[in-house]
């Protein structure tokens, strides 16, 4: 039992901290109304172990903290790549492309509200959902599916 905890935690570390570096290296087009978060791509790793669950949402959370996010963008940023995340594991049995769904459409729906309220962006919400929308799906379903293969 020991040794399946220490696995888990261990993958769930690795995907955090790929998940940071590749938020950081990546920063100016990881974040504002129009991004593409390459870090988005592993979001398709729920497929393969539940330790990405985690994982993403803490390398989502520390890569917010370190890209110099405000607090609301922080914690419902992170907490749309948790429900993402999440959703992806439960799809895992579906096609991967049904898989990359999840984090897609959590971030159309949440991102758009940090953006609008948290950072004062005042383009309509709609375009925001579009301009998000397009970014997670080049880097969720096109990067993802890359990673999955």
């Amino acid at each position: 039992m020991k040794n399946k905890n220490l696995s888990f935690m261990t993958q769930a570390a690795m995907i955090a901290a790929i998940y940071v570096v590749l938020t950081y290296i990546f920063a100016p087009f990881s974040f504002g109304e129009v991004q593409v978060r390459i870090s988005e791509a592993l979001t398709i790793l729920p497929i393969f172990t539940p330790a990405a669950i985690p994982g993403l949402f803490v390398g989502c959370l520390i890569g917010n903290i370190l890209g110099g996010a405000i607090l609301p963008d922080i914690v419902f940023g992170s907490i749309a790549t948790l429900i993402g995340a999440f959703f992806t594991w439960k799809l895992r049995e579906q096609k991967p492309v049904v898989a990359t769904l999840p984090p897609i459409i959590s971030n159309i729906i949440i991102v758009p509200f940090v953006l609008r309220y948290g950072y004062g962006v005042t383009l309509p919400i709609p375009f925001m959902m579009l301009t998000v929308g397009i970014g997670e799906v080049i880097s969720c379903t096109v990067l993802g599916l890359i990673v999955y293969g």
